[in-house]
């Protein structure tokens, strides 16, 4: 995925700025991902943050091969109250754990070492180069998701943008895939001369456009 590595801080710092604008009565607000509520993005960024700063450790166990959908709060409609309390208890941590499980990702990632060898992450084996594509990737749609949700201001740091959106333009790409399905679900297209956040948002399966129900 990429010839060099990335300093991930930047990004980590953005995500940072962005929890601590988020208040106490909207942590239970939907977000543009459809399973999560605030407090669960939260929760989801410092566990993600945990996993993929022990894959660049090539620290591997159960961080690291925990599929990212396990304990997956089910928040569609007629189905809010089912929500596992293993989750719940890692949201409300967040304000403490998250900006330093943030800078502790990249310091990780700032070592040439991270970005090389093979590591896992979700459960699955890749290598470190990919897996940390990944890492930028998520930081990058899960700020604009919380930025997003909470009315926050969000501009990421061009590096990891270009980054992500390399990530998930092949990962599109890839034999199977129609150019309509991509890994997190059925890309929304965008059009071409839409900025770089747009194209990279809908490659996720997010729509650009998406903003909090009233």
């Amino acid at each position: 995925m990429t010839d060099r590595t990335l300093d991930l801080g930047p990004q980590a710092r953005i995500i940072a700025r962005l929890a601590r604008g988020v208040t106490d009565a909207q942590l239970a607000d939907g977000t543009p991902c459809p399973r999560y509520a605030v407090r669960h993005l939260l929760g989801h960024l410092a566990g993600l943050s945990v996993a993929f700063r022990d894959a660049g450790r090539k620290d591997l166990g159960v961080t690291t091969d925990t599929s990212p959908d396990t304990a997956l709060p089910d928040l569609r409609p007629g189905r809010r109250e089912d929500l596992p309390a293993v989750l719940d208890e890692l949201a409300e941590v967040w304000r403490e754990d998250l900006p330093a499980v943030l800078d502790e990702l990249a310091e990780v990632w700032r070592d040439p070492r991270a970005w090389t060898g093979m590591t896992r992450a979700g459960g699955v084996d890749l290598p470190g180069e990919v897996a940390g594509a990944v890492a930028a990737d998520e930081l990058v749609v899960h700020g604009w998701d919380l930025a997003r949700a909470t009315g926050q201001a969000y501009a990421p740091d061009p590096a990891a943008l270009e980054a992500a959106h390399t990530f998930l333009l092949a990962a599109a790409a890839e034999p199977g895939q129609d150019g309509g399905e991509g890994i997190f679900g059925p890309v929304v297209h965008v059009p071409s001369d839409a900025p770089l956040l747009d194209r990279t948002v809908g490659l996720s399966g997010r729509d650009p456009e998406w903003t909090p129900k009233a």
